[in-house]
């Protein structure tokens, strides 16, 4: 794990977005836990990154953030629901016609980053139109490379890019998917503090993606 004074900024500057983003990097070091002897997606080949150990079931009815799809968490890492205050910082929360309704912290796995799950209520449609609504309202987005994916059994559209911080003069890497489902798109939207971030936390977004699932309606 890379922390610098770039990384120190980015990390201040991330602390005052949304409750639950604030407090420094944890001490704790790396899960101990072994990945998950799974078969590799096409996606994961893609990455490079393997699948990551499970830890609790977020999404479903009585989990941290009941959403329109369920899927597993990376162990250690923390899921907390996002609430509007109708406060300034609420604008934060929205990117095209999607709200952020979940955010996993990694820092208990020490990490940097967080795993989000964006929700939107326009039904209908495709997995990769939802997915490019979500990357073109991020005006900092670029070099987007798009893919159609597999997200547990439901057909998902990928993508990979970057985004550039002026305030740092530097560019790191994210990745989202999104898939359809009967409420409404969801994104779910692996950032992190740094590329060198990003790609350690890359098993616990493929764990999500592999597990992914309709919840009950």
């Amino acid at each position: 794990m890379r922390i610098s004074v770039r990384g120190a900024v980015a990390a201040a500057l991330a602390a005052v977005v949304l409750t639950g983003c604030g407090g420094g990097k944890e001490s704790s070091g790396k899960s101990s836990a072994p990945p998950t002897q799974a078969s590799s997606t096409a996606s994961e080949k893609a990455s490079g990154a393997p699948v990551a150990a499970g830890g609790s079931t977020v999404g479903a009815a009585g989990s941290a953030c009941p959403l329109p799809v369920a899927f597993t968490t990376a162990d250690k890492w923390k899921a907390k629901a996002v609430k509007l205050d109708g406060t300034a910082l609420d604008a934060l929360a929205k990117q095209g016609p999607f709200t952020m309704a979940c955010e996993i912290d990694a820092k208990p796995a020490g990490n940097v980053g967080y795993l989000r799950a964006w929700t939107s209520t326009v039904k209908g449609g495709t997995p990769r139109a939802a997915l490019e609504a979500f990357i073109t309202a991020d005006r900092n987005a670029r070099k987007a490379a798009y893919t159609e994916v597999k997200a547990g059994s439901l057909p998902a559209a990928e993508v990979a890019y970057e985004t550039y911080s002026k305030l740092l003069d530097e560019s790191k890497q994210e990745h989202a998917l999104a898939v359809v489902t009967p409420s409404g798109a969801v994104v779910l939207h692996l950032g992190g503090l740094d590329t060198d971030e990003h790609k350690e936390m890359l098993p616990a977004y493929e764990l999500a993606k592999k597990s992914l699932r309709v919840n009950s309606q």
